[in-house]
């Protein structure tokens, strides 16, 4: 490994730690073919950046978007849902046969809609323990959601709004330390710890009741109107209120956790017309 690699790492952190990841990067590289070895220094510039940023693993910002991120999955998914049965409902009350509706959706539409449908299809599997495939395919959808905004501005009705959004919570799910996602990251509590797999499981059920009772108003299946961006955040909220409940005495930091993750959800609280 070259030395210009090491460079990128903080004196002080180069210093204690830089003889030993000098000796474990060549040992791992030695025998490696150049597209692999070139994969090994890409994966070791990360580690440098994150450790310059304060966010690796054993760092307090790597830890809190550890404990971010699940909570960041189910917004984005519980979203993507709610955008793809906004669809879904058009097509299906509107007046013609759902295959005319299909068979005319242009280029950008269509995009659109794969790029709404890997969100939920990543974050279901990122909170289920699949982590990277899950993981890159949320990211990828994010911010291509996103990106899609420079090109088809006008499938954004509200302006970048929805789309701003959508890059904050891709860069939250890009801080959160490889290492530490999907692990049992254990947050102390006077009860025991948050292990990640229950935290996984109510960021699950928190993306459910959000997504649930909207999808049920689109499809006008449902007599009582929650179409107007309130309850999502409501149950966003009550979600903070019960990690926090069970993070004492680190409440104050899920609480921040859960502000964190909401963007998504405060665009379409504002799309839908809640705060204006």
């Amino acid at each position: 490994m070259s030395d210009n690699l090491l460079r990128l790492y903080p004196a002080g952190y180069r210093d204690a730690h830089g003889r030993e990841i000098l000796d474990v990067h060549r040992e791992m590289t030695m025998d490696l073919p150049l597209a692999a070895r070139l994969r090994a220094d890409a994966d070791l510039i990360a580690h440098a950046l994150r450790v310059r940023l304060g966010l690796d693993s054993a760092s307090p910002g790597g830890r809190f978007f550890a404990l971010t991120t699940p909570i960041a999955l189910a917004v984005a998914a519980a979203y993507g849902g709610i955008q793809l049965m906004r669809w879904y409902a058009g097509v299906a009350i509107s007046p013609g046969s759902t295959w005319s509706h299909v068979a005319t959706t242009d280029a950008p539409q269509a995009l659109n809609l794969l790029l709404l449908t890997l969100i939920p299809l990543g974050a279901i599997l990122t909170l289920t323990h699949r982590w990277p495939p899950g993981r890159i395919l949320t990211t990828a959808g994010l911010l291509g959601y996103a990106l899609q905004w420079t090109a088809s501005p006008n499938l954004y009705a509200n302006g970048p709004i929805e789309p701003i959004a959508a890059a904050l919570t891709a860069a939250t799910l890009l801080a959160c330390p490889p290492d530490l996602a999907g692990s049992a990251l254990n947050w102390p509590t006077h009860s025991g710890s948050i292990t990640g797999r229950r935290l996984a499981a109510l960021a699950g059920a928190m993306a459910a009741v959000a997504w649930f009772p909207i999808a049920l108003v689109q499809t006008r299946a449902f007599v009582v109107s929650t179409d107007y961006g309130a309850w999502p955040v409501l149950v966003l909220g009550a979600t903070g209120v019960v990690l926090a409940f069970q993070a004492r005495p680190s409440s104050l930091r899920a609480l921040a956790a859960t502000a964190v993750a909401s963007p998504l959800f405060l665009a379409h609280a504002y799309t839908s017309g809640f705060w204006q």
